[in-house]
């Protein structure tokens, strides 16, 4: 462990070199690495988070989705998906083919940056791999698992690799000029509202709206989320690529509306009927969700109001749709990050200051490019992924059978149980 430190401290130490040298500068090499790592972390955060938040007898497989994306979505990246988000681009669409298996991807500096492409393309794996993970919120306690990495496969093919291309690699919402600093048209908004699709093509778990299906072990749950909540410096402050001014305060401004959210949720759980621990874990979420597409263009304190306003839109958000029993989004992905971002990426075009200006800061036309982009990811995110859903289901099936179902996933899909 000493040693780690002490190359880390040396990288920081020997990192002088300028992107206009053309050089890899060895403290953002490191930071970007260390970034990498962290949002990595946040991946098996994620199965905690839903884990607990499942009955007993979905818990193993509730987790292990996170997993498996790991391993399916890495290779998937290096094999075709950089390729197809930073590769030339194609009409504003989509990437080129340059990059297959990283072709040309090596230990030199990335063009414009001071890190090599590798760091880059490592870092970018790790947003592709927790953007899947994020959706399986939606389906658990009822999805085949076959079925399931076939729709990780192809949605990272044909959703995220695709909206990832339009804002990071070239495409024409990052030509319209819309901010996305760390993903919440990317990452956030995609998921959110992909878990809603999906949601609607499998149906709702049995028993949903008549039967208890209350989280099995918070704790578990909590413990997700403090891994969520220290992941997320690296998947924000990272985003700025250097270890500059920047990434400081992405990282301040991340801390800063994650405790707002997390305060103002537990006041409102407390409003209704206690301070719940669940409800301040979940705030805190939303609020992590919802300063990413900011974290890098505003002030700390507009980070406070976009945290408050995060937990204010997902509370009531989830208060709706469990209302309305249409639709079982069984840990109500789309309240937390589709609400959450969409709020945080219009949010951005009010609040930017820092490298970029929004309404406050005199360029009202901001808000007009940021509202645009949700609305073309909305809409982009909920067809494809209903059309992936409908065809696994017609090939293959979505959903287990009724006795698998009842009897849990853990013995059905996995044969193993999580409790002795």
């Amino acid at each position: 462990m000493r040693t780690f430190w002490f190359l880390i401290l040396s990288a920081l130490l020997m990192g002088t070199a300028s992107a206009a040298d053309g050089q890899i500068n060895a403290a953002d090499n490191a930071w970007v690495m260390i970034s990498a790592a962290l949002v990595l972390i946040m991946i098996p955060g994620v199965g905690f988070f839903y884990g607990g938040m499942v009955r007993k007898k979905n818990a193993i497989s509730t987790i292990i989705f996170s997993f498996a994306i790991m391993g399916i979505i890495s290779l998937q990246w290096i094999l075709y998906g950089y390729s197809l988000v930073f590769g030339k681009d194609i009409g504003g669409v989509i990437g080129g083919l340059d990059f297959l298996g990283l072709n040309g991807v090596g230990m030199g500096v990335k063009e414009g940056l001071t890190i090599p492409a590798l760091t880059f393309m490592i870092f970018q794996a790790m947003f592709a791999i927790i953007t899947v993970s994020l959706i399986s919120g939606s389906f658990v306690e009822r999805i085949k698992f076959s079925s399931f990495l076939v729709f990780s496969l192809l949605w990272a093919t044909l959703v995220y690799d695709p909206i990832a291309h339009w804002v990071w690699g070239g495409g024409w919402l990052g030509q319209m000029g819309a901010l996305d600093f760390a993903g919440g048209l990317v990452v956030h908004i995609s998921a959110g509202v992909s878990a809603l699709a999906i949601a609607a093509v499998i149906g709702a778990r049995k028993g949903f709206g008549t039967d208890p299906m209350e989280p099995h072990n918070i704790p578990t749950t909590v413990m997700g989320a403090a891994l969520l909540w220290f992941g997320w410096f690296g998947f924000n402050a990272g985003s700025a690529l250097a270890a500059n001014g920047v990434a400081a305060n992405a990282f301040v401004t991340t801390n800063t509306a994650a405790a707002a959210a997390a305060t103002t949720w537990m006041l409102l759980s407390w409003r209704q009927r206690a301070p719940s621990a669940l409800g301040m874990v979940t705030g805190a979420v939303a609020g992590l969700a919802a300063v990413t597409p900011a974290a890098g263009f505003v002030t700390p304190l507009y980070a406070i109001i976009i945290g408050i306003g995060a937990s204010i839109f997902c509370y009531y958000a989830i208060l709706i749709v469990r209302g309305s029993k249409k639709v079982d989004d069984s840990l109500d992905v789309l309240a937390c990050h589709g609400i959450g971002s969409t709020w945080g990426v219009f949010a951005t075009g009010l609040f930017a200051s820092i490298g970029a200006s929004g309404l406050v800061a005199g360029n009202p036309s901001q808000v007009e490019i940021q509202s645009i982009a949700i609305a073309a990811v909305w809409i982009y995110s909920f067809v494809v992924t209903v059309g992936i859903a409908k065809v696994i289901d017609a090939l293959m099936g979505l959903r287990v059978r009724d006795e698998e179902e009842s009897v849990g996933l853990d013995i059905s899909q996995h044969g193993e149980g999580a409790y002795v």
